[in-house]
C-alpha cells in the first residue's frame, strides 16, 4: 500500500515535505563539512614535502586517501537521501548512498549506507515479511531540494483509511522511468528490487554470472554488485583492485558515472584492448581470426607454446664472467627450468626466478674454482665470498644481450 501523505502524526503533505527538507538540508551541511575537512587535510599534505622516506611514503598514502574522499563527497551530490524506515519501535533510519554519522555524541548514524545490513529491509520488506518496517518512505530530490515522497505503509492496522492508496512502490518506479535521460546510465540504488538485490549481495567467492534479455538490468545489477562488495569487502579488495571490462570505449564511457554515484571511484575501466599496460590493440581482425582465438582450446595451444620456448640447449654453453669462462650444461639448464615450474607462476613472472636458479649455478662455479685448496681441503671461501660471486654473476647476465640467454625463459 502507498500513499502520498505521510508521517505518524498525518502532516500535510507539504508540510510533511517541508520537516524532510530540514533534514535532507542538515546531511547536505554535514556532507560540505566532511568535504572540506578532507579537503584542508589534503592541502597540508601536499604542503608537507620534507622528511624521510619513509614520511614521504605516508604522505603519498595520505595525498591518494584524501583525494579519494574529496572525489566521493563530491560524486554522491545528487540523490544523496533517497529512502527513510519506520520500525516498529518508533525507529528511524534515513537510507542514503554513503554513510554520514553524529561526531558529536554517541556516533549515531544519521544517514546509513545503502549497502549497509540494517539499510537491506528498504528493498526486501514487503507486507507479507515486513521485518520489522512499519512504513517505508520514498524521497524525490533535486539537487539539493525535496520534491516529493511517496510513502508505502507495511503495517495495514497504521494505514490512514483517508490516504491515497496505490499499488506498493509504484511512485517511485514510475518516477524513475520518467526520469530525464542525459546519455549515460543511471543508478538503480533507488529502486532495487528485492531479485536484484540478492544478486548484488551474494557472496564474493566464485563466479557470479548475470543473465537476462536486452534492457533488463544486466549491467546495472553488476555495477552495484561492485560497489557492494567493495563496501562489505574493502579491506581485501582495495590491496587487490578492482578492474571493470567492457566491450568497447562507448560503453564504458556510458556507464563511467554509475560507480562513482555510489561512492565508489577507485574501480578501474577497461576494454579488452587496452588490458595489458603500455599496450592498446586496435587492429579489426577478421570474424573468422577472432572465432578462433575465443575458442577454449587456444588457452591449451598457448601454453604448450610457451613451454616449447622454455628449452634446454643442446649442447653445454660457455659463459665468459670476469675474464673467467664458466660452463652451464644443459643438465643445470633442465633442473633449473623444472624447479621454477613447481612454482606455478606465469611464464614471465617466473623467468627472474629461473634467472636466480642459473646465477646460482654459475656463482658455485666460481667459488668451487677460485676457492680450492691446493692442498686438498675445504673450498677456502665464506658464504660472504660465494655471495659477492654471485652478484657478479648477475650482473654478467644483465648485461648480455637477451638473444644470448640461458634458455629463452
Amino acid at each position: 500500500m502507498s500513499r502520498h501523505s505521510g508521517g505518524s502524526d498525518e502532516l500535510p503533505l507539504d508540510d510533511e515535505i517541508g520537516r524532510e527538507q530540514e533534514y535532507v538540508s542538515m546531511l547536505y551541511d554535514r556532507l560540505d563539512g566532511l568535504r572540506e575537512q578532507a579537503a584542508h587535510r589534503l592541502t597540508a599534505e601536499l604542503r608537507n614535502t620534507g622528511g624521510t622516506l619513509q614520511d614521504r611514503s605516508q604522505r603519498d598514502s595520505s595525498v591518494a586517501m584524501y583525494a579519494d574522499q574529496v572525489e566521493q563527497f563530491s560524486a554522491v551530490e545528487n540523490g544523496l537521501c533517497f529512502g527513510r524506515l519506520d520500525g516498529d519501535d518508533d525507529s528511524r533510519r534515513y537510507i542514503g548512498r554513503i554513510g554520514i554519522f553524529d561526531t558529536s555524541g554517541d556516533y549515531d548514524p544519521l544517514l546509513m549506507d545503502w549497502r549497509a545490513p540494517a539499510a537491506r529491509p528498504f528493498y526486501l520488506a514487503t507486507a507479507a515479511n515486513p521485518q520489522g518496517v512499519r512504513r517505508r518512505r520514498h524521497l524525490r530530490t533535486r539537487q539539493r531540494k525535496v520534491t516529493g515522497l511517496n510513502d508505502e505503509v507495511l503495517d495495514i492496522d497504521t494505514a490512514s483509511p483517508g490516504a491515497h492508496e496505490e499499488l506498493t512502490g509504484e511512485a517511485s518506479l514510475l518516477a524513475a522511468l520518467n526520469a530525464g535521460r542525459t546519455g549515460r546510465m543511471r543508478d538503480i540504488v533507488e529502486t532495487i528490487q528485492a531479485e536484484q538485490d540478492e544478486i548484488i549481495r551474494a557472496e564474493l567467492p566464485g563466479v557470479m554470472v548475470v543473465q537476462g534479455g536486452p534492457g533488463t538490468g544486466k549491467t546495472a545489477v553488476a555495477l552495484h554488485r561492485a560497489a557492494y562488495l567493495l563496501y562489505t569487502h574493502r579491506r581485501e579488495l582495495s590491496s587487490r583492485g578492482v578492474l571493470l571490462v567492457g566491450p568497447n570505449a562507448t560503453f564504458l564511457r556510458y556507464i563511467s558515472q554509475v560507480l562513482p554515484t555510489l561512492a565508489e571511484t577507485g574501480v578501474l575501466l577497461r576494454t579488452q584492448a587496452d588490458l595489458f599496460p603500455g599496450v592498446s590493440a586496435r587492429r579489426t581482425e577478421p570474424a573468422e581470426t577472432a572465432a578462433l582465438k575465443g575458442r577454449a582450446a587456444l588457452a591449451e595451444v598457448l601454453a604448450l607454446a610457451v613451454r616449447d620456448r622454455q628449452w634446454v640447449p643442446d649442447e653445454p654453453l660457455e659463459i665468459e664472467v670476469e675474464r673467467e669462462t664458466l660452463t652451464l650444461d644443459p643438465e643445470t639448464v633442465r633442473t633449473a627450468r623444472d624447479r621454477v615450474r613447481r612454482v606455478d607462476r606465469p611464464h614471465n613472472l617466473a623467468r627472474a626466478l629461473f634467472d636466480v636458479e642459473v646465477v646460482h649455478a654459475l656463482a658455485e662455479q666460481v667459488a668451487e674454482r677460485i676457492g680450492a685448496d691446493p692442498l686438498g681441503g675445504d673450498n677456502l671461501l665464506d658464504e660472504a665470498d660465494r655471495a659477492r660471486s654471485g652478484g657478479s654473476c648477475a650482473r654478467n647476465r644483465r648485461s648480455r644481450p637477451p638473444s644470448t640467454g640461458c634458455g629463452r625463459y
